[in-house]
């Protein structure tokens, strides 16, 4: 019972873990979109250059993480591919 408890809360500090890095990285983007793109202050109106700018902006950040993950994969896969064959031939 106590390491069912003990397997909870190492998923739950986890899960909080996971979910305040999500929040740190939305936050970033946020920022580096808004100072990017916002450019104009005189109307409360959102500009159609703006919001496309924000957009493209999202689109690069998304694809990027999309490109490194795969990228970053792909080394793992090597890495274990290479002990694997290390490991067998010894």
């Amino acid at each position: 019972m106590e390491n069912l408890n003990q397997n909870a809360a190492v998923d739950t500090e986890s899960t909080v873990r996971q979910f305040k890095e999500f929040l740190q990285q939305y936050n970033k983007l946020s920022e580096y979109c808004f100072a990017d793109c916002v450019t104009d202050f005189t109307t409360r109106k959102v500009l159609d250059s703006e919001e496309s700018c924000a957009l493209n902006c999202l689109e690069k950040f998304l694809k990027m993480t999309q490109r490194i993950s795969l990228r970053f994969q792909e080394h793992q896969l090597q890495q274990s591919g290479g002990i694997n064959i290390q490991g067998m031939t010894k």
